[in-house]
């Protein structure tokens, strides 16, 4: 995104620092590898003078309520983290989402299809990166007007990218691993992936790729979980004339040299851990902050 296109209150991280986010889903209360991760880019955005933003990723309307939000903040707070204003929370953008999906449908590259989960499941030839089932693309064969029939019928739909259109525009695509050199996006490995439903004009993969921008986001720290969906990320950046952020590795938790707390490991979540941790006898609640390494060593119990 140009400079002139992102929010008016972003602001550069101080004396040339990065710019890094922690975006959870309130739908549910935070577990302790969303601790790792706030933890670990509160860290790298204090070592480098830079900045940490918060984002609530809220698209999912069902699944997420205002009471696990409440409680987010709560646990980061009590985790010591401290996060620039205003929190950007998605469900108030979604006017954002939609210019991104006209323009992809300006450009040709947006479907929709019809078909239910267990249709594609019964049909899909292979699986994506996290082992869902590929789409076949069938809807691609539809007429504009039985498309428009069936939107205007009421029927369940879902917006989807012709990645083989969407990937033949732009061509070889890559990004730099910090710490690991070159990576050739894959995004064809993902199929024509949902990019907005029926009743959410957007999905976690638009979503993530305009907040981005939108916020100025210089450095993505995430776990190897989305390593892969890096790929289709890269895609629509450049499909949208977007910045692409850095993607640093999380230093080694092993090596970060703060004390260590120790939690009761059946207590798996950050909030239970919050309500039961004592030190010298006195709740921690806002006093003190749990290490990375701790922090890892309870993640993985």
């Amino acid at each position: 995104m140009k400079a002139s296109e992102m929010d008016p209150r972003v602001k550069p991280g101080g004396d040339g620092g990065g710019i890094f986010r922690f975006a959870p889903s309130p739908n549910g209360h935070l577990h302790l590898g969303h601790a790792l991760s706030a933890l670990l880019n509160a860290n790298m955005a204090e070592a480098t003078g830079g900045r940490l933003l918060l984002r609530v990723e809220d698209i999912d309307e069902t699944r997420c309520r205002p009471e696990y939000e409440t409680a987010i903040y709560e646990d980061l707070a009590w985790l010591g983290i401290e996060w620039e204003q205003p929190v950007r929370r998605q469900s108030e953008h979604y006017e954002d989402y939609r210019a991104a999906l006209a323009r992809l449908d300006s450009l040709g590259l947006i479907y929709p299809s019809f078909e239910s989960r267990a249709e594609i499941a019964r049909t899909a030839a292979a699986t994506d990166p996290d082992g869902a089932p590929l789409y076949s693309g069938a809807a691609k064969g539809l007429s504009r007007a039985e498309r428009e029939r069936r939107i205007t019928s009421g029927e369940p739909y879902t917006l989807r990218l012709d990645m083989k259109a969407a990937a033949a525009r732009i061509g070889a695509l890559s990004w730099n691993e910090m710490g690991g050199g070159k990576v050739a996006a894959k995004p064809e490995l993902w199929g024509d992936v949902i990019l907005a439903r029926k009743e959410i004009p957007t999905s976690y993969h638009l979503s993530v790729v305009v907040d981005d921008a939108a916020q100025g986001v210089t450095d993505v720290v995430r776990g190897r979980d989305l390593f892969h969906a890096t790929s289709v990320h890269r895609l629509l950046q450049a499909l949208l004339d977007l910045s692409a952020p850095r993607y640093p590795p999380p230093p080694d938790p092993r090596c970060a040299g703060q004390q260590t707390v120790q939690i009761d490991l059946s207590h798996r979540f950050a909030r239970a851990a919050r309500q039961r941790c004592q030190c010298g006898g006195d709740t921690w609640a806002g006093r003190a902050r749990l290490s990375a390494a701790s922090v890892a060593v309870l993640a993985r119990g």
